[in-house]
């Protein structure tokens, strides 16, 4: 598969690869907001610290092609408002995305989407692009269908999601696969 750009555009966005730099405001904007992380699968990062280990590793995996993590900003050049992940598989990509609060229900993470889903099934090797959430996280749902993704299914028990619990809770997934390429 090839590598995603370093950086991607979209209407109101500008998506880089993520850079240490830009640890405070994560911090700031959304890393440690109990309400913007309450449906992911980490913790708060609460410290400059923390984030920057996270983004050590986010590079490392960049490097070695197992996961590209872009930081959002917008193009009128507000700071860091979410960041967006496109985790390839064998021909599969799974995305997954988080949004400062102050941000949520202007369209931006459905555009970021729309950019990771377009380049993913553009790859000639990945016939499936997807996302999983918590049941209860509608606004996710709702990102994920306003870009053409499909309900495949609840997974029972999936995924723990720290800020809610110990538990594995459902999951339902969604996602938008390629037409069979001749």
């Amino acid at each position: 598969m090839n590598r995603p750009p370093d950086t991607f555009e979209t209407k109101s966005l500008i998506g880089r690869r993520s850079r240490m730099e830009e640890a405070s405001a994560m911090l700031g904007g959304y890393a440690a907001d109990p309400e913007v992380i309450r449906y992911l699968t980490w913790t708060d990062h609460p410290s400059i610290e923390s984030i920057t280990e996270y983004l050590k590793k986010a590079a490392a995996e960049w490097e070695s092609g197992t996961s590209f993590r872009y930081e959002l900003r917008l193009r009128s050049g507000e700071g860091s408002v979410g960041a967006i992940r496109l985790k390839p598989e064998k021909t599969s990509v799974l995305l997954s995305y988080v949004l400062a609060r102050p941000f949520w229900g202007r369209g931006l993470m459905a555009e970021a989407l729309q950019f990771a889903v377009d380049w993913a099934l553009a790859q000639p090797e990945i016939i499936r692009a997807y996302a999983f959430c918590d049941v209860d996280h509608l606004a996710s749902i709702r990102v994920m269908e306003k870009v053409g993704m499909t309900r495949e299914g609840i997974l029972r028990r999936r995924q723990v999601f720290p800020n809610l619990g110990p538990e594995p809770r459902d999951c339902i997934v969604l996602s938008k696969v390629s037409e069979p390429r001749p």
